[in-house]
């Protein structure tokens, strides 16, 4: 849940209030979840109901509620109690490292942990990790909650990959399509170039003659016909890169791990472009270097 956080010597009104996301978990939660623990301790079996209140922050909540200091030892409220009894202060004892609480492009929020033994909730959920094939827990876990009491029901069972996919669907999906659609255009492109280039090899046929009459090389076609497909494809390169610079940023809810303007799929893209256009210009180049030229010269 997301609650009010009063931060203790720093009063201030109700509507300026900080916020932040409470869980309550139990111990080894951080070491099941692989959280890394950045400074102070883990919670333990003594930190009871009748314990001294204590809390673990994140990274986050640390670095925006105390710049600079070292939060460990510090007192918070979170705004949430037990039994409707006024929320107490309580001692950080620990902080831990942001996690991406919703999805994985959503930026880490300051994030507050209790132990459930000191605010226990009704709902929870039971995290368990496996040497194995994790989905043959599904049946032990709620055979073991079952055998705590008969009527807690155990549902929506899932591994974290399937947690995960479930985040990333539409994302997926819409990726899916938007690759769909640039495979199409590259098709389209060869296809387009492949047939500009034959027309202008054909048209320039007589041209052609001569220059092999005059002493040219089949070689030299070679680079005459390939060399315009190239300046024709550098131009629309040059072009789609100034528009890819102008419009990824509308596609980053897109991206995971790269960054709108990433050098490395920009030169990816680039070089995949370039060697479509040589693979589409090499057919009317080799067109072009068995042209004879007796045959050229009366080419209408």
């Amino acid at each position: 849940m997301r609650t009010s956080v009063e931060i203790e010597g720093r009063p201030v009104a109700k509507s300026d209030e900080a916020h932040a996301d409470i869980f309550t978990v139990t111990p080894d939660y951080f070491r099941t979840m692989k959280i890394t623990l950045l400074e102070g301790r883990d919670f333990t079996p003594q930190d009871a109901l009748d314990s001294a209140p204590v809390v673990i922050v994140s990274q986050s909540l640390a670095k925006q509620f105390f710049p600079g200091e070292n939060a460990v030892g510090k007192q918070i409220r979170p705004g949430i109690s037990v039994d409707e009894k006024p929320s107490r202060m309580r001692e950080i004892v620990g902080v831990v490292a942001d996690i991406k609480l919703k999805d994985l492009t959503s930026e880490p929020s300051p994030t507050a942990y209790m132990p459930q033994s000191q605010i226990p909730i009704g709902a929870m959920t039971v995290v368990a990790r496996a040497a194995g094939d994790p989905s043959t827990l599904a049946r032990p876990l709620a055979q073991a909650v079952r055998s705590l009491d008969s009527d807690l029901p155990a549902y929506n069972v899932k591994t974290v990959e399937q947690y995960l996919d479930g985040t990333i669907a539409i994302p997926r999906f819409n990726t899916l399509l938007l690759g769909i659609f640039a495979g199409l255009a590259l098709v389209l492109t060869a296809i387009g170039l492949y047939g500009v280039i034959s027309y202008s090899v054909a048209q320039r046929t007589h041209e052609i003659g001569i220059r092999m009459a005059l002493g040219a090389q089949p070689g030299d076609m070679l680079q005459l016909v390939v060399g315009q497909g190239l300046r024709l494809a550098l131009f629309g390169v040059g072009l789609g890169l100034v528009a890819a610079f102008a419009f990824t940023r509308l596609l980053s809810s897109l991206l995971f791990g790269v960054s709108a303007t990433d050098p490395v799929s920009f030169a990816i893209v680039v070089v995949t472009l370039l060697v479509v256009v040589l693979l589409a210009c090499y057919v009317p180049a080799r067109r072009a270097m068995r042209v004879d030229p007796m045959v050229a010269l009366r080419y209408e």
